[in-house]
């Protein structure tokens, strides 16, 4: 089949898609930053009896349902009654943060009476998509008293240049990544803008550091025939969270393996490279897993041979089919918007899939009665990456990278079909089975 004559099979969603896009919908609002998606899965997770742990105490060795969190990543497990030194692990691996704008230590300017915010860009977004939009600031203030999380109502707006001052503008628009995306946010000469930030939480004198992030005021929703189809700001890759961390909890009301242990991380930093702290080439999740296999009594010799039994789902966006630009995707393998989660596939090693993790997934998803369908990229158009070889490559664990497929990757509002986030979860429950 060529990828010109590609078209959905997917009829209208079921309730419990649509349900699982409300859900989506309110857990993408409520995660404006990395670190409000970590402290809104470490609140969901407290609410199903999770212990929310802190890395500088002591941690309870044995059985239990846990939950620490650095930063803007997220980490929570479920260890059963039963579980030994050699218990292996099943980890659904996400990230928390999206491509976008963060904050310039000098904030704010002022210029030809408009008051501009000072941003630099983080990752690679979209540019002109975020153009002429009413944007917020989210994330976290550091204070003498500790860390805040903030967020504002619109406050910003990256306003395009008439068409009348550039006639050609519709042959090409060219961004200058300096000059042409410092949001305006009032009028006049004043330039205290963290007051307008944080006045709400504490006093703007206090503040000693900050991580802010703009981000997308309009409000996550489905529309299109029959709400087939979902847009929502940064599913790169709340989606993916939202779907763990969902999966990890429907997981706790069936037949659960208690001969595995279940994992969600999440990290930060995933468009920028990973090499952090909370990343996934930090020692965050190496970290978690040792002081868990040390609460099970686990010698060296028992660490490994758990993890030579584990395996890591590493899940992230996909690029469906762009119907406008169908020769840009591989001419055979075409994944299409409500035909299910995709395997992401590389020979060069930019997914970490190979032939035992496809037969994994493909098990959980026909478990899970899903459909599910692969992707590589035109060979053409080299394809970008995910956690999962990073996480292979520090852990020496079996990794599959999976995902869901959708348009308008990196944009500031980004499109799925409703049913695809569904069976995502649905594939991962399974897989935690």
């Amino acid at each position: 089949m060529s990828a010109e004559f590609t078209t959905s099979s997917t009829t209208a969603p079921l309730p419990e898609a649509l349900a699982h896009a409300a859900d989506l919908a309110a857990f993408v609002t409520a995660s404006p930053s990395s670190f409000h998606a970590a402290a809104e899965v470490a609140r969901r997770v407290r609410d199903a009896g999770f212990e929310q742990l802190v890395e500088s105490d002591a941690w309870p060795a044995g059985p239990g349902r846990r939950v620490v969190v650095r930063d803007g990543a997220v980490i929570a497990w479920v260890v059963p009654d039963g579980a030994d030194a050699t218990t292996p692990v099943t980890i659904l691996g996400t990230h928390t943060d999206s491509p976008g704008f963060k904050l310039k230590p000098i904030p704010a300017t002022s210029r030809a009476g408009w008051q501009q915010a000072a941003v630099e860009i983080y990752g690679g977004p979209l540019l002109n998509s975020w153009l002429d939009r009413e944007l917020a600031l989210a994330g976290r203030v550091v204070t003498r008293g500790g860390e805040h999380l903030v967020r504002t109502g619109p406050l910003l707006r990256i306003p395009q240049l008439a068409i009348h001052l550039d006639r050609q503008v519709n042959d090409g628009l060219t961004l200058d990544k300096q000059r042409h995306t410092q949001p305006v946010w009032g009028l006049g000469d004043s330039t205290d803008l963290l007051a307008a930030v944080v006045g709400d939480v504490c006093d703007p004198a206090d503040v000693l550091g900050y991580d802010l992030t703009v981000v997308d005021t309009q409000e996550p929703r489905t529309f299109g025939a029959d709400d087939e189809l979902f847009a929502s700001a940064r599913l790169d890759n709340l989606l993916s969270t939202h779907a763990a961390v969902t999966a990890l909890l429907a997981a706790l009301d069936t037949t659960a393996d208690p001969t595995v242990i279940s994992v969600v991380a999440a990290f930060d930093h995933e468009e920028v490279g990973s090499a952090t702290r909370s990343g996934a080439g930090g020692p965050f999740l190496a970290d978690v897993l040792a002081r868990i296999r040390d609460g099970l009594g686990a010698d060296a010799e028992q660490a490994h041979r758990a993890l030579a039994d584990s395996i890591c789902i590493s899940s992230d966006v996909g690029h469906s089919v762009h119907p406008n630009y169908p020769e840009r995707h591989d001419p055979l393998t075409v994944p299409v918007a409500g035909g299910g989660p995709i395997l992401k596939i590389n020979a060069n090693q930019r997914y970490a899939t190979d032939a035992v993790g496809i037969a994994l997934w493909s098990d959980a998803c026909e478990r899970a009665g899903v459909p599910s369908q692969a992707f590589v990229s035109n060979n053409s158009v080299p394809c970008g990456s995910t956690i999962g070889p990073i996480t292979a490559t520090r852990l020496g664990i079996r990794t599959v990278d999976v995902g869901v497929p959708i348009l308008s990757m990196h944009s500031a509002r980004e499109l799925t079909a409703t049913v695809d986030p569904w069976y995502l979860t649905r594939a991962m429950t399974s897989a935690l089975a």
